[in-house]
């Protein structure tokens, strides 16, 4: 079963629950975020980022 709950806060992209599990994140009570911008939103900032030499 696949039915629509929200649309991504940043991007605006579909967010489903897919035979009862939630396909995103929850923010807060009122918005939610797709896996991708969620993850590109908790990356440490670059000048933070280890660099594998």
């Amino acid at each position: 079963m696949k039915e629509l709950v929200g649309f991504c806060r940043k991007c605006g992209k579909e967010i489903f629950c897919l035979d009862g599990f939630f396909n995103g994140v929850h923010l807060d009570a009122e918005h939610i975020h797709c896996f991708d911008c969620f993850e590109e939103e908790s990356k440490p900032p670059e000048h933070l980022q280890k660099k594998n030499k």
